[in-house]
């Protein structure tokens, strides 16, 4: 890394430029808002109307522009213009609901028709701009892709400010926020005011999404929306927990897409901001704790290797059951459709576990005392759930054994105690166990 780049990141780390500090602080309390509104956004699966919001806005900003040219105003105002970007959105969402409202047309197709024709009024307002004398337009395509370098401290105090009041209003209103994502009818029910909620919320996510326009642009707003509050699902199923790592990871998102923008300055900020953050979601894909794709991979396989082990403890009781303490591994292969060498490796593993003790010669295997314990619990609860499905659910007999085979596993300790008690209540019918053959699965 050449020097200058290093003494350039150095001087960044340690915010010696008043430009850097200004940037860091807009764009880090703007991670964080879009982060945490952006979870309500993702419950309320309307993850597409940020995108169509965020398209919405540009014909605000090239109409506010075009106003502030005639009115002879300051057409690059950050305030302005996003006064403009603000009415537009609101107007793109309200046109949104008003075609779920009066129309049969779908949401994804009214979202659709809202984000083209508003970004294509945008786009023919934006091609008169760029005729204008004078070079008037200059900057103005800033806010599609996100300009933050251009940042002013007025523009970063604005920023700032807005971004601070989304986070105090999902803070503030988190509970009610809640219950409209998880259960509205009952929300609505119980008196809540629901559509003033609902109303509010996309409120907060207009404003998210226009404040984001100088950080991000227009175009990759509804990243910061989406990304954070998806990457934090992989690490918990906690409501409380994902908002606060979605806004952790759109903060952290937003300080190291400037850092990396401002040490290579041809880079946009925006663009890296949006990067940064599809790389912490990558990361949560694979290793998450709760959804992530290797996790998911180990736990199935665990599943399917306890599975094995239980089946295998099953078939060696109930032979026992029929023959001597020592089962034969001819046996257990009429059991199931197992071949040899899958038998072999199992029964090795029970025996290294202490549930099974295999004869010199390897062909004769014998519970332990654990294994019995283990054994006999799976063989009981397969047996009640045979009786019950039997005697309650009218379970052809040929389909019984199959049935019983699958949840017997998972069987809570308490539903087996209610299988007792029921079945003894009314009596269970008999039940003549199936040949072997019929047993197979």
């Amino acid at each position: 890394m050449p020097a200058t780049t290093i003494e350039t990141l150095w001087r960044v780390i340690l915010l010696q430029d008043h430009n850097t500090r200004v940037v860091l602080a807009g764009s880090c309390v703007f991670g964080a808002a879009a982060g945490l509104v952006g979870t309500f956004l993702l419950l309320r699966k309307r993850s597409l109307l940020g995108d169509t919001l965020g398209h919405a806005t540009l014909p605000g900003i090239a109409g506010a522009f075009l106003l502030a040219i005639t009115i002879g105003a300051n057409a690059r105002s950050f305030l302005w213009l996003s006064i403009g970007a603000a009415i537009s959105g609101i107007a793109g969402m309200l046109t949104v609901l008003g075609i779920r409202k009066f129309s049969r047309i779908k949401d994804d197709a009214a979202l659709a028709i809202v984000l083209s024709v508003f970004f294509g009024t945008g786009v023919a307002l934006l091609s008169a701009i760029q005729q204008l004398p004078g070079g008037q337009a200059a900057g103005i395509e800033g806010f599609i892709y996100g300009n933050t370098a251009s940042m002013t401290t007025q523009d970063a105090g604005f920023i700032f400010a807005a971004s601070l009041f989304v986070v105090v209003a999902c803070v503030a209103f988190f509970k009610e926020f809640s219950l409209l994502c998880f259960d509205e009818a009952f929300a609505s029910t119980t008196g809540w005011p629901v559509r003033t909620l609902d109303l509010f919320l996309m409120s907060l996510i207009v404003l998210v999404t226009v404040i984001g326009l100088q950080s991000v642009g227009i175009l990759l707003v509804v990243a910061l929306l989406v990304i954070p509050p998806v990457a934090a699902r992989f690490w918990s199923d906690n409501l409380r927990v994902v908002a606060f790592l979605a806004t952790i990871i759109g903060a952290d998102s937003a300080i190291v897409g400037v850092v990396v923008s401002s040490v290579l300055p041809k880079m946009p900020a925006g663009a890296i901001i949006v990067l940064v953050a599809a790389t912490i979601f990558a990361f949560g894909f694979l290793f998450g704790t709760r959804r992530g794709v290797i996790i998911q991979l180990l736990a199935e396989r665990r599943a399917a290797s306890r599975l094995r082990s239980e089946h295998m403890l099953r078939a060696v009781y109930e032979c026992a059951e029929n023959q001597s303490p020592l089962v034969e591994l001819k046996a257990i292969l009429n059991k199931r459709p197992w071949q040899k060498k899958e038998v072999l490796r199992e029964i090795h593993r029970l025996a290294n576990a202490e549930l099974l003790t295999i004869t010199p010669d390897g062909l004769k295997v014998q519970l332990t005392s654990l294994g019995q314990i283990d054994s006999r619990r799976l063989v009981r609860n397969h047996r009640l759930w045979e009786l019950y499905l039997l005697n309650h659910a009218d379970v052809a007999p040929g389909r019984v054994d199959r049935d019983a085979d699958m949840i017997e596993h998972v069987l809570d300790p308490r539903l087996v105690d209610e299988l007792e008690v029921l079945l003894a209540m009314e009596g269970p019918r008999r039940f003549v166990p199936l040949d072997p053959e019929k047993r197979k699965l």
